[in-house]
């Protein structure tokens, strides 16, 4: 496989286009929205031109990694003879039922058909295509091009011929794949995903501010970022959708949203995408917590 389509220009999608690209890959970077395109290409760039003067790549390796990307506003023509689409929407189950059934029409009977949702069912995903055994979960880790890990997810239907072609193809990029099965938020969000939920009960429960919340897990559990900060960054909104899906899979309590992520995203609180979360991200108040007004 040596041409790709990535279908969404946001954090997920230009960040999988960049890996891909710098690669060698021609990737075709579709997006309803020219200015989300234009966005995600900037931000490539600014991540090249960090690559470069870290000197991790040279400035020659930039010019051919943003020429190997093109931006399409249209499906149809933004897929056309690509071996591997992989969906980067936002994480909303029918917006992406709709794109896969666009995709199994517009498409080869052979392309491979991958989704990078962090929670949503592979199986349920490809059973609105008429090829279930082409679809496969490709769950990247953001900021993708620094992570490793991508967590590969089998349909019920997904073949051992896709699969196998998937895993090598990952390791082909420098990355870990590590294939899951297809269960509500597989295995990375449904470990982490309620441990963000505790934390943001511990705050809504008065045991501690956000501070001292992040602080305990950084120095007492040697993690690179408080969970208050990484759901910041993750995007609240984000969060919020993830354990719904898993509440809704498992029918468990554990999972069940705590009230404070809910009133945050219904107030537009969204983390560092919306300038305020946890923490304050405006130019003026960097990193001042203001989570408590919300309490």
């Amino acid at each position: 496989m040596k041409n790709i389509a990535v279908i969404g220009a946001g954090t997920m999608g230009n960040g999988i286009a960049h890996v891909f690209a710098q690669n060698g890959f021609k990737v075709q970077l579709i997006d309803i929205s020219k200015d989300a395109l234009k966005k995600g290409l900037l931000t490539i760039s600014k991540n090249l031109d960090r690559m470069v003067a870290k000197e991790k790549i040279s400035i020659e390796d930039k010019t051919k990694t943003l020429s190997n990307i093109k931006s399409f506003t249209n499906i149809e023509k933004g897929v056309a003879n690509t071996e591997l689409i992989i969906e980067a929407a936002t994480e909303n189950l029918d917006l992406k039922l709709k794109i896969f059934k666009q995709l199994d029409e517009a498409c080869s009977e052979s392309t491979i058909l991958a989704t990078n949702t962090s929670s949503i069912s592979i199986t349920q995903i490809a059973a609105v295509t008429s090829r279930p055994e082409h679809v496969i979960g490709m769950h990247f880790m953001n900021p993708v091009p620094i992570m490793k890990l991508v967590e590969i997810i089998r349909g019920y239907n997904t073949s051992d011929e896709v699969t196998c072609s998937i895993i090598t193809l990952t390791k082909g990029l420098g990355k870990i794949p590590v294939e899951v099965n297809d269960y509500p938020g597989f295995v990375a969000n449904r470990i982490l995903m309620p441990m963000l939920n505790e934390s943001i009960e511990t705050l809504y429960n008065g045991v501690a501010g956000v501070m001292e919340i992040d602080t305990v897990m950084k120095l007492g559990m040697a993690h690179p970022m408080g969970p208050l900060q990484l759901a910041d960054f993750i995007g609240l909104d984000v969060c919020l959708s993830i354990l719904n899906v898993m509440y809704d899979g498992f029918k468990n309590p554990k999972y069940a949203p705590c009230p404070l992520l809910v009133n945050m995203v219904n107030a537009g609180k969204l983390g560092v995408k919306s300038g305020e979360g946890f923490y304050d991200y405006s130019e003026s108040k960097k990193a001042e917590v203001v989570a408590k007004q919300f309490i």
